[in-house]
């Protein structure tokens, strides 16, 4: 399930006066390590790719080549040209664009998605992932395609493409069944070494292999087949070695695990960073070697590994880091470093130069207020060391209790991470209603190791719950939250633990859960994703059916009194909407006070302004109904 909550959706409605914050999107580094680019907002609805200097910032470039058109994906050349892709709005038609000093030009074009264009190591060549003819967007998060007809006949296959880019020649380079996930050149550019599946893209990314793909034939070679899900696949640079992050995921997407290396000629993979209480969410390999940024407690990480595996943090801060294929770009030998750095009291900001030492040369959103407090926090449970933040609305009174609202992150295997609270981003509608919030993370998230992330393996539900919920104790030991006025949200792995708790306690008294389970038998046999749960419960639904009821809420649902508003998506092929109506039939039947509300056309996430706005509206009023001091 994908990595969304409930506050990401709150948010369409600005709940705080201020300028708008600044984005840095899709960030690269030129290889020389002195020109970055990213994608920023130029007009109110309307964003350009721009080029700055790493040692100052300063603009050099802006490409803008469509008053219509929206941007992604640019990358660098080593001689300093940059690609990027185009796309008119409305249309299901990518651009490949090619930019120097003198302007930008369109050198190919694809009927149908692309995503991830690289130069080849000579230049001469542009790689990307494509899909042609596409029917939807491309993930499983995206609203799927209605169900009617044959069913299971077709579906979208992403392959990797090769663009000449003296003839504008675009090349299908992998074959038509296959999904191609990630990707990376070889050294000798005669090759790639690929994450892929057969099949449905959407559904097999977690029986993914390790494979190498010819670039001249496209004759597919299996590598390895890792025992964990895996991403982000690099070459090392003598072309002998293949390292990844491997580990325990539930979508493709949301990065982590540990490091492992295995030769390109195939072979067991080996784990170099077994044991480390941090996890790996990023990994490029450089000149200078192995680059990573992790995720340890409450600080996001820069961390060089030797090929022992040893970790050398090279910078930390308590924030979320972002870039175009990672969460940090690097120079080709490694030493100088990119990132959007970000955290809940301060806005976006571009940080660049030597890893250890990067400094901000970025200030468009210097300006913006802290519109919250915010606090780290620890505590112990069942033996584990747990951590979550707190966010204290600005108009807090510490002489008076007030009510919070806890949001379960997605996932199950992610992170709640600092992103700033402003007017289009997190918790802002319900600080601004005067709600404290919470969000921790319970065993099952990153950020303290490989066996902290697995230790809800068939436990959904059970010691991620006494987490949170020994969460809640520790918050109201140091902060005026008033017991008797709990909330509780998410979406997706947060949507099921909402409607799971309604059954195991009396302790929330409202909730909103969004694109939640209430059946894990029944979702099993109605999902478009169901491959993601083998890997957490050993089996599937038909070979142990128990151990998917158990951790069922329908299971238990005439234990639920908790007042639950529910919303999905029409569309929504992870977490299907039949979902949402099993448990508000349940509920409703039970005398129960709910509602639920179907969005049309919406996949995994609302992402039509208007229907965004409407969650918010109706989320807080919930909230309000049932929290509010009399």
């Amino acid at each position: 399930m994908r990595r969304f909550a409930i506050a990401a959706l709150l948010v369409t409605t600005p709940a705080f006066a201020q300028a708008p914050v600044h984005q840095y999107g899709a960030l690269a580094l030129a290889p020389k390590g002195d020109r970055l680019a990213s994608i920023e907002p130029v007009a109110p609805t309307h964003a350009a790719i721009v080029v700055r200097r790493v040692s100052d910032g300063g603009i050099v470039q802006t490409i803008d080549v469509c008053a219509t058109c929206s941007y992604g994906a640019p990358t660098f050349a080593t001689d300093g040209r940059i690609a990027f892709l185009a796309r008119e709005a409305g249309k299901s038609r990518a651009l490949v664009m090619l930019a120097d000093a003198s302007g930008a030009r369109q050198v190919a074009a694809i009927d149908g998605i692309a995503q991830a264009p690289r130069f080849s190591p000579d230049g001469k060549r542009l790689a990307l992932l494509a899909t042609f003819g596409a029917a939807k967007e491309a993930g499983a998060t995206q609203a799927g395609v209605r169900q009617v007809g044959e069913i299971g006949e077709t579906s979208d296959e992403q392959r990797l493409a090769i663009v000449d880019l003296a003839a504008g020649t675009v090349k299908p380079v992998s074959p038509a069944d296959r999904y191609i996930y990630e990707y990376d050149w070889t050294p000798d550019g005669r090759g790639f070494v690929v994450t892929s599946a057969l099949g449905n893209g959407d559904n097999n990314w977690w029986v993914a292999t390790l494979d190498a793909v010819d670039a001249d034939t496209g004759t597919v070679r299996t590598i390895a087949k890792p025992t964990t899900q895996l991403n982000m696949p690099r070459v090392s640079p003598d072309g002998r070695t293949v390292a990844y992050i491997g580990g325990l995921m539930s979508d493709f997407g949301s990065i982590g695990g540990d490091v492992w290396t295995v030769p390109i000629a195939g072979g067991v993979p080996v784990n170099r960073t077994e044991g480390a209480k941090a996890t790996v969410t990023s990994l490029d390999w450089t000149g200078g070697g192995l680059r990573a940024v992790r995720l340890h407690g409450d600080a996001a990480e820069i961390a060089t590994l030797d090929p022992t595996g040893k970790t050398l943090v090279n910078w930390s801060r308590p924030a979320s880091f972002a870039a175009g294929e990672g969460k940090a770009a690097y120079s080709a030998d490694g030493r100088i470093v990119a990132t959007a750095v970000q955290d809940f009291t301060h806005g976006p900001a571009i940080f660049a130069g030597p890893i250890a030492k990067p400094r901000q040369i970025t200030h468009d959103n210097d300006a913006l207020p802290a519109n919250a407090s915010a606090r780290s926090v620890t505590w112990k449970n069942d033996g584990l060391d747990v951590q979550g933040w707190l966010l204290a609305p600005k108009s807090a009174d510490p002489a008076r209790k007030a009510a919070m609202v806890t949001i379960v992150h997605g996932g199950p295997s992610a992170a709640n991470t600092p992103s700033y609270v402003g007017s289009g981003s997190g918790p802002a509608a319900l600080l601004d209603a005067g709600y404290y919030v919470f969000m921790p993370n319970p065993r099952g998230s990153y950020g303290q190791g490989e066996a902290f992330t697995a230790a809800n393996r068939r436990d959904f539900g059970g010691g991620d719950l006494r987490d949170i919920l020994a969460g809640i104790d520790a918050v109201e030991k140091i902060a005026p939250v008033d017991d008797a006025r709990l909330g509780l949200t998410g979406g997706s792995y947060g949507g099921f633990m909402s409607m799971w708790a309604n059954t195991q306690t009396n302790r929330f008294k409202a909730i909103v859960a969004g694109a939640g389970l209430s059946n894990w038998i029944s979702y099993y046999g109605t999902n478009g994703i169901d491959q993601w749960m083998i890997p957490f419960f050993g089996k599937s639904a038909y070979d142990d059916p128990e151990a998917y009821r158990a951790v069922s809420a329908i299971s238990f649902i005439k234990q639920a009194k908790t007042p639950t508003f529910i919303y999905v998506g029409e569309r929504d092929i992870e977490v299907p909407p039949t979902q949402s109506i099993e448990y508000w039939h349940a509920l409703k039947e039970l005398g129960v006070p709910t509602s639920l509300v179907i969005y049309p056309d919406e996949g995994h996430g609302i992402r039509a302004p208007a229907n965004a706005a409407d969650v918010r509206k109706r989320s807080v009023g919930w909230f309000d109904r049932y929290l509010k001091a009399q």
